[in-house]
Order: C-alpha cells, then structure tokens, then sequence
C-alpha cells in the first residue's frame, strides 16, 4: 500500500507480552503467507478495489495476530479506514488515518496487552506512509528515510534492537520499489513484477521471522 497500510503490530518490554511472544502467537507467523496477503492488499489499494483490500486485510489479520474472528474483522476494518483516509492526493488526511491506526493498535493491545502505548504504534506507522509518499515523489534521500522509519516501527513494535529488524526493512523497501515500477507501467494484474514483488516481501518476513524469535 502506498505508503500504506501494510501492517505491523506490537511492540513488547518486559513483562507479559515480552513474555507471550516468546512462546507466542504474536510472533508466529508463515512468511510466505503473510507476504502473499500483503501483496494482494498493495495490488488492490492501487487499483482501489477497496472490498478486495479488506478482504486481504481480513486475512492478514488472521495469519499475523491469531485474534478470533470478531477482533479480525473489526482490525481489518480499521485498517481498511486508514489507508483509504491517506489514500488521496492531494487531499488525504493523515490525522484521522492516524486515528484508525491507534483504534487498530488499542484493539491489538486488548488482546494481548500490548502496545502499551498504541498512539505512538500509530504516529509510527503513518510516518512511514508519509516518508514512502516523498520517496514515490522523488524526494532526496527519502530512501534511506524510508529504511530507517521502517527500522523504527518494527523495533517499537517489536521491542527487538534496529539492528536485528534492518534487513527485514531493506527488503520491504525494496519490496515497495518494486511495487512503485508496476504502478509507474499501468498496474497490471498479470504483471511479472508482482512475482519479484511478493519475493522481496517473503525476504522480509522471513527476515523479521528470524530477528523477532531471536
């Protein structure tokens, strides 16, 4: 998603959640599934197939967090909210999207008490959303900037070092890279490029996999 509401969730200090992660769901996941969900959610953000957005959503949700049923479709939809909230240019309005990401982070924080701070999970989350909009635009540096929010978030999220989740976020960004030339060359849905599109993302799964269960 365009800077965009590709999800991550849950930062843990000390104590219960640090705890349940070890063991635990939160931090359990296929990476090749999520990064087929994930490129599916892109693909239709881009094409503004909103109902197929929520739907990979929906499935993230359920292959990232675990949650029950109830919990993943009201995450989904408040995910789904946000990034269509910063979706327009001009015109988005980061404010409120930021608002849905706190409802979903406050949500995530019920079920597994954490984040303990789910305002910051958002101001996070949108910031990168915003540094991958400069980068689309052409902005110096905003590459780099783009790496360094994603290092950001997963460290928050995570509560790991930013060294153990870079090269998870290289391979994101890059993953959006590539996402950028399929836009730039008409969106195609049978498109080569999503192929080496959802590859860099299972590098980054794979990635994250490994720093989070360190």
């Amino acid at each position: 998603m365009e800077s965009d509401g590709q999800i991550s969730w849950v930062r843990s200090s000390p104590g219960p959640l640090a705890r349940a992660c070890r063991a635990g769901r939160l931090r359990s996941f296929d990476p090749s599934r999520v990064a087929g969900l994930e490129c599916a959610a892109w693909v239709a953000y881009y094409r503004r197939r909103w109902l197929r957005l929520l739907v990979a959503a929906v499935g993230l949700m359920r292959a990232g967090l675990g949650m029950s049923w109830p919990a993943t479709m009201r995450a989904a939809w408040f995910v789904l909210r946000a990034v269509q909230l910063w979706a327009p240019v001009p015109g988005n309005d980061p404010e409120r999207a930021r608002r849905f990401m706190r409802r979903f982070y406050a949500l995530v924080s019920a079920a597994y008490g954490q984040p303990q701070d789910p305002a910051e999970s958002a101001r996070l989350e949108v910031e990168w959303w915003r540094v991958h909009r400069a980068a689309q635009q052409g902005a110096p540096g905003a590459r780099d900037e783009l790496v360094d929010a994603l290092v950001r978030l997963y460290a928050f999220v995570f509560g790991v070092t930013e060294s153990a989740v870079r090269p998870a976020a290289v391979h994101r960004c890059q993953a959006m890279e590539i996402s950028d030339q399929w836009v730039a060359r008409g969106s195609r849905p049978d498109s080569p490029l999503l192929a080496v599109e959802r590859a860099a993302l299972v590098r980054s799964y794979t990635a994250l996999a490994a720093a989070v269960h360190r």
